[in-house]
């Protein structure tokens, strides 16, 4: 069986469609969250990916932040990241309440099965939704956020860059990058096939072209302050925040 693995879709409906072109193979989509927030069509991609009967959603941390939206979470975000500070006010203004309650009742974690493979799904780590997992890191690192973890392959997003590593025990992680604001080199949107057969299963991550320039003219439609930047980081990624 072949499932696609989405994550940090960042209301990117561009880069959305150009995915679900590319996986139209696949019986199955897990999706890892990070839906909506700081991104040009949130409203589309959250209506889209609610719609879908045989997706498993799971919450990202900036689809807590939109839920749990409040006058302290703007203020924190304010001083180190003033761009997403405002998107998250004008994302929470822009949403109608059942797009939020939909964000709101996506569970952080999931464990699911698929042909024998135990998995877990998470957004950041096991541990915390926004811990990072990144390339070239100790595999002790990556074995201390595993602990307690049962399942055999888990699939994380958040960092917006892929990756995956092979512990001692045999577990593997896979950083499936992000769809919506890809942190890779040629800024294409960022997507993992997994194939399972007879209890095993094989990783591709797959990198899409996709319409980066409508992406960005929507982006800056958005008209807070800031969105320029973001309508600039779709087209030429330097930085995951500003």
């Amino acid at each position: 069986m072949k499932v696609a693995i989405l994550s940090d879709i960042h209301g990117n409906m561009h880069a959305l469609d150009a995915v679900i072109k590319d996986m139209k193979d696949c019986e199955r989509v897990l999706c890892l969250g990070d839906l909506a927030m700081a991104g040009p069509q949130p409203k589309k991609v959250i209506d889209y990916i609610r719609e879908q009967k045989n997706w498993s959603v799971i919450q990202g941390n900036t689809d807590k932040l939109i839920a749990d939206f409040s006058p302290e979470i703007i203020e924190n975000l304010k001083h180190k990241f003033p761009v997403m500070a405002n998107a998250l006010a004008d994302d929470y203004k822009f949403l109608e309440e059942d797009k939020k309650e939909y964000l709101r009742n996506l569970p952080p974690r999931m464990s699911l099965e698929i042909e024998g493979v135990k998995i877990l799904l998470v957004h950041g780590s096991p541990r915390l939704n926004n811990e990072d997992i990144l390339p070239n890191m100790a595999l002790k690192d990556i074995e201390a956020m595993l602990e307690g973890v049962k399942e055999d392959l888990i699939f994380c997003g958040h960092t917006h860059v892929p990756c995956g590593y092979q512990t001692n025990k045999k577990q593997t992680v896979v950083n499936v990058g992000s769809v919506g604001r890809p942190m890779t080199e040629n800024a294409k949107a960022c997507y993992v096939i997994a194939d399972f057969q007879d209890g095993g299963f094989s990783i591709e991550h797959r990198f899409v072209d996709y319409d980066k320039e409508g992406a960005a003219k929507a982006m800056r439609t958005r008209r807070f302050d800031g969105c320029e930047t973001l309508a600039e980081m779709i087209l030429h990624p330097t930085q995951r925040h500003a």
